[in-house]
């Protein structure tokens, strides 16, 4: 387990990265409706780049993939939410032509390492494929064709759910492959912040999930029900078998 690395208590604001998808609108919602917007410096980011921001100190808390949390020093998850699913997540899959026995090449989304990690793992040990690797260009989209498949994730994997004959979503394989949920990204922080602060945190996460009909309603947004992905693929509460899952994928990773 790793350990909160002590350090001078921060003064001012404090600066919060998350991930621009529509899953974190309900975290999100609770943050930027409450007193907790005028404590913080809040920004949004790709994954991948939310990880090298902690690590370098440009920012103090993130909504962080959890590949990532082994690579930062002192790296310690704080409070209750983060982003999981246990069984369909819908925006996180591997997307193909062919079925999964006959894909050869698997282009990687470059926006989250925790997902590429993931199908590399699932690819290996749960669906026994060797294949080639690739990084995926800002228009791999349209490089999936015959046995080139690719992971996508996000909004932009929504969007792509019925634009291809097979679609593997990569949740629902490690449910199939241990039993148990996995959670893709959670609140961590490698600086000493006031207990007060990230108790407060904490509650405005929570804000947001009471209060999901109004976030839905706010979004207008045509390619997959919301209120479907907020309550049944997504789950927010990571509670112990989340983090039975997320200990499992950490374990896992080479």
């Amino acid at each position: 387990m790793l350990h909160l690395a002590k350090s001078k208590t921060l003064v001012g604001k404090i600066k919060v990265g998350a991930v621009s998808y529509l899953n974190t609108k309900p975290l999100l919602y609770g943050l930027k409706s409450s007193d907790m917007i005028k404590k913080m410096e809040l920004s949004l980011e790709f994954p991948s780049q939310l990880a090298h921001k902690l690590k370098i100190g440009e920012i103090d808390m993130a909504l962080l993939p959890v590949a990532a949390i082994r690579e930062i020093e002192g790296a310690r998850i704080v409070g209750d939410y983060g982003i999981a699913a246990d069984g369909e997540v819908a925006s996180v899959a591997i997307f193909s032509a062919v079925p999964i026995e006959e894909v050869e090449e698997v282009l990687l989304d470059y926006q989250s390492r925790t997902s590429v990690i993931l199908a590399q793992i699932l690819l290996e040990k749960h669906w026994g494929k060797k294949v080639i690797f690739k990084q995926a260009s800002d228009n791999f989209i349209y490089e999936i064709k015959g046995t080139t498949a690719a992971v996508i994730i996000g909004d932009r994997a929504l969007e792509q759910l019925y634009s291809f004959e097979f679609v593997y979503d990569l949740s629902r394989a490690w449910k199939d492959f241990t039993g148990l949920p996995f959670v893709f990204a959670a609140w961590v922080t490698n600086k000493d912040l006031h207990e007060a602060f990230l108790q407060q945190f904490n509650e405005a996460n929570a804000v947001g999930l009471a209060h999901l009909d109004e976030i839905v309603d706010a979004i207008a947004y045509p390619f997959y029900d919301l209120k479907t992905y907020f309550t049944y693929n997504i789950h927010y509460l990571l509670d112990e078998e989340k983090r039975k899952g997320l200990q499992r994928f950490l374990k896992m990773i080479p």
